[in-house]
């Protein structure tokens, strides 16, 4: 038997040990989930329940409230920050984005963001009419409008189909971080060929932490000094990687985002910390790996005997 036909399992502390970046082996991936969430449509969360029990049909204004201001005031302020600390940021972005709020679109393309393909619109692709045409026209825009390769994908709530490794290795992705069962990257199989699955968070993750775990504002922080903790030793025998993953609409805000600049400080004093990209980290893996896949069989439908 195999847990699941696409990444073989391994063990963490089997696996090859691979020379950090530029020598520095925590490597910071900073991930800012730009999303647009249509007016008309049922919101995907919510910060708030519906009142007297009743389903909130469209439109949903304190939860459309809610996202829209992330994109007025929350991506400002974070921009800002990454700017000023001159990090690298990967954008999981919805490409609907770039026609619904051209001015931010243009922004992150300015700041040179990497884009990441992350759906039309927060729309998982569990429940998409055509998952191929959603894959192939986000891809076209981001593609288009910002002169980017696009070579990497996060469905919009981490959601795939059957096919969904086959359609966007076809479509020109390598990098996928939907699969997130480990910490640091591994190759999957794909009827099409190999496929890196790349590490992302629920962890490190604003929304769980603020909007389902109703944690305290400093919540965040306090887990990133215990990683950090634990890091500190692991990181001996591994690179490692250490993903923070923001919501314009929930980092954003004064509270919360006070004290992720406490983390980006702390961060950037560290002598051992490097801040990479999607594609960059993708590409730092395969060179240290120098396999390119070829160690796991060809995609079966069932375990082989």
């Amino acid at each position: 038997m195999w847990p699941n036909p696409r990444v073989p399992y391994e063990l963490a502390s089997s696996r090859k040990k691979l020379l950090p970046p530029n020598g520095k082996p925590l490597i910071v991936h900073v991930v800012m989930n730009i999303e647009y969430w249509p007016f008309d449509k049922n919101m995907p969360r919510g910060i708030l329940p519906p009142p007297h029990g009743k389903v909130s049909d469209p439109p949903d204004l304190p939860n459309y409230s809610w996202v829209e201001y992330g994109m007025r005031v929350g991506l400002p302020r974070l921009t800002k920050l990454f700017l000023e600390n001159n990090i690298p940021v990967s954008s999981f972005i919805n490409a609907q984005v770039a026609e619904i709020y051209p001015a931010a679109f243009d922004e992150i393309c300015r700041l040179n963001w990497e884009l990441v393909g992350h759906g039309w619109f927060q729309e998982s692709l569990r429940v998409a009419s055509n998952e191929e045409d959603i894959i192939k026209k986000s891809l076209k825009l981001l593609r288009e409008r910002s002169g980017q390769k696009v070579r990497s994908w996060f469905g919009p709530g981490g959601g795939e189909t059957e096919n969904t490794p086959e359609l966007l290795k076809d479509n020109g992705i390598d990098f996928l971080h939907d699969w997130q069962l480990d910490e640091l990257p591994c190759w999957m199989r794909t009827k099409s060929g190999p496929l890196l699955a790349m590490p992302y968070t629920f962890e490190l993750n604003d929304v769980p932490i603020w909007t389902v775990q109703n944690n305290s504002c400093d919540e965040m922080y306090k887990r990133l000094n215990a990683t950090l903790d634990v890091f500190d030793e692991e990181k001996l025998l591994n690179t490692k990687i250490i993903t923070i993953a923001l919501h314009p609409h929930v980092v954003g805000v004064p509270q919360n985002f006070y004290y992720l600049k406490k983390m980006i400080r702390d961060l950037k004093m560290r002598e051992d910390v490097i801040f990479m990209t999607s594609s960059q980290i993708g590409d730092w893996f395969i060179k240290e790996d120098g396999t390119k896949g070829s160690a796991i069989f060809p995609f079966l439908d069932k375990p082989p005997v």
